[in-house]
């Protein structure tokens, strides 16, 4: 039987949002899979580009192409404003005070590493802790590895409990005058959690430890405002926000970035160089050497744009409904497990079919034109915890439909007859 959860309230689909409208916009969702109409339930790994997203980096390259900051002919200037213009984009999605807090990062993964071997070989000596929680990916969990065991420094971990939810007074418990660094998961990837970040900022600032958040499946699916939450770091990725894969961003606090080394040296983040001493660059460019990927970054701010436009309440009501929907329609299927049941959760459902491998149900549901995710996520700490070597996961984008719910549904009964 399955399993009993707590699942999200019945939630009516969002007032005047439209997702066979937005559907439109996706190209790549129009195709069928063996035969059968594709279903993609794979937004937590990434997801899908709208059409205005694919144009603008084809413009880039069709009219615009060409290196930013130091040229002075046209197509430079060009590239350079538009390049330019997705910072400031950034910052008011962010709700960040400057531009000079937005640095271009190729990803989330980097901006972790970034503040790492920056911040933390600056600030981290031997005998500090290092808090983590047992809900992070792996790129929360292995930068901060690698700089413990360079310093000769503690990684801490705070549990979680069956539900796949923190035990704050645990986490609480675990701040000490050792601790140098916090980095949390603002949105588990493996089961969707939703951590109360802004508690945890304000128990570690009580406390004088800065807060590194990884926001990667969170910006996505709800608003968030850096200043609000008071978070020192927040790192994101493009691709996980309908925008083009290998850029990024790393928020920072003004004061901390000043006060960190550069990561990488090379051409932009100079502001002078002699053999005997280079100045750096002002923020944000003292973190960006080198040619950065303009034509992704312009497409990232296509990105921005499209989302704004649809508005993210609208989307974290569409994405809230599906889940619900979602979440009762597998708990109703005999032999289905979910696993994460998180009073606060979005966007992510874990399950298991019996004793049936991950990569079983994944492959069948495949030939049923179904996208789903199998394996452990790049959070095996977290599947350790709950005795488990994997799941499936499907989870949602803002153009997924109760359908297409209904089509996983006929998939894992699929599965089940299948398999046996």
């Amino acid at each position: 039987m399955s399993t009993a959860v707590k699942t999200p309230h019945e939630i009516h689909p969002a007032h005047g949002y439209d997702v066979q409208k937005v559907r439109r916009d996706f190209p790549v969702l129009h195709q069928k899979v063996h035969g059968k109409p594709l279903v993609y339930l794979d937004n937590a790994a990434t997801t899908q580009k709208p059409l205005a997203v694919i144009e603008a980096i084809q413009n880039y390259y069709l009219h615009d192409n060409s290196n930013i900051h130091r040229g002075v002919h046209t197509l430079s200037e060009r590239a350079t404003e538009h390049y330019e213009n997705v910072r400031e984009q950034a910052r008011k999605f962010l709700n960040a005070a400057s531009t000079k807090e937005i640095v271009f990062v190729r990803g989330t993964t980097e901006a972790i590493n970034l503040v790492a071997q920056t911040y933390g070989r600056k600030n981290v000596s031997a005998g500090d802790e290092v808090l983590i929680t047992a809900l992070e990916h792996h790129s929360n969990i292995v930068p901060w590895q690698l700089l413990c065991e360079e310093k000769g420094a503690k990684l801490r971990v705070a549990p979680i409990n069956d539900q796949g939810e923190l035990l704050l007074e645990e986490f609480e418990k675990l701040l000490t005058p050792k601790t140098k660094m916090v980095a949390i998961g603002h949105l588990s990837n493996a089961l969707g959690t939703i951590n109360p970040v802004k508690d945890i900022v304000r128990m570690a600032h009580a406390r004088n430890i800065p807060v590194l958040v990884d926001g990667a499946q969170a910006v996505a699916r709800m608003h968030v405002d850096v200043q609000a939450l008071d978070c020192d770091f927040y790192a994101l990725s493009s691709h996980k926000l309908s925008g083009p894969t290998g850029i990024g961003i790393l928020y920072g606090k003004t004061k901390l970035l000043e006060a960190m080394p550069p990561w990488q040296g090379g051409g932009d983040m100079i502001a002078s160089v002699t053999f005997e001493k280079t100045v750096y660059n002002r923020l944000p460019y003292k973190f960006e050497a080198g040619t950065p990927n303009i034509a992704d970054t312009i497409g990232f701010g296509a990105a921005l744009e499209y989302v704004n436009h649809l508005g993210l309440d609208e989307i974290e009501r569409h994405e809230a409904d599906v889940l619900a929907y979602a979440t009762n329609s597998l708990c109703a299927i005999p032999g289905v497990r979910i696993v994460g049941t998180a009073r606060e959760k979005a966007g992510v459902l874990s399950f298991l079919i019996g004793d049936i491998h991950p990569h079983d149900i994944g492959t069948i549901l495949d030939t049923e034109g179904i996208a789903v995710r199998t394996g452990h996520h790049c959070a095996q700490p977290v599947m350790q915890r709950f005795g488990i070597p994997a799941t499936a996961r499907a989870s949602f984008g803002l153009y997924n439909t109760r359908e297409e719910i209904d089509a996983l549904v006929a998939g894992i009964r699929k599965v089940q007859e299948v398999m046996g």
